[in-house]
């Protein structure tokens, strides 16, 4: 049986980190949680291991640095890492895998009381406007020219994009399911859905017919 460790899609994003400079492990796991925890979300253990794999593969190579009177190890990727990164990039990855709990606890709402589902709702909509004031101070420090790697901003923006519009689609989600959920009893399981939302969303999931168009 072959013991050869499988590169994962998280052992390809410290890769990709890898190709933009050197890191120690501490850095990679804060490189992680800064730049990548919005679409990535890793536990620490998990970035720890991956250097150390990444070595035994051959795609990446550690050096031991001073820094101060400790030592540390710092890891960079190899000729052999750059092409496994290439390679991964060239073929298209699958699709998000959405979770949330708060999505949950709606489709579960008549379990619970009107109550419970409006403040599911309202800490849906904070938490779209917290995690937008991280994007919004992302978008400042580029547009001040002091964000990190300026150099890869072309490939930043296009995650950056993604993310408003996602935090966006949240709040306007939360906004939109509490107008309703305001008209519904204290017992969810005598709400009825309104035909003109029913409708509409009818009419949006048609969207690759109607794209550009509304």
């Amino acid at each position: 049986m072959s013991t050869t460790p499988t590169l994962t899609t998280t052992s390809y994003a410290v890769l990709g980190l890898l190709a933009v400079r050197r890191w120690s492990t501490y850095e990679l796991a804060q490189q992680m949680d800064r730049s990548l925890g919005r679409i990535w979300p890793r536990a620490q253990s998990k970035i720890y291991e991956e250097p150390k794999k990444l070595v035994r593969l051959g795609l990446a190579e550690a050096s031991r640095q001073a820094v101060g009177r400790r030592p540390r190890t710092v890891y960079g990727i190899t000729p052999d890492g750059r092409q496994a990164l290439a390679s991964w990039l060239h073929v298209p990855g699958t699709g998000p895998a959405l979770e949330s709990e708060q999505l949950l606890q709606i489709f579960f709402a008549d379990s619970g009381t009107r109550t419970d589902t409006l403040a599911t709702l309202r800490a849906a909509r904070a938490w779209a406007d917290e995690r937008n004031e991280d994007n919004l101070a992302a978008i400042e420090a580029y547009r001040a020219g002091t964000g990190p790697f300026p150099e890869r901003t072309a490939q930043t923006m296009l995650v950056g994009g993604f993310l408003t519009e996602y935090y966006r689609l949240v709040a306007s989600w939360a906004e939109w399911a509490a107008g309703i959920v305001e008209g519904w009893p204290e017992d969810p399981r005598a709400a009825q859905a309104p035909p003109t939302e029913m409708q509409r969303i009818d009419r949006r999931a048609h969207w690759p017919e109607q794209f550009g168009h509304e």
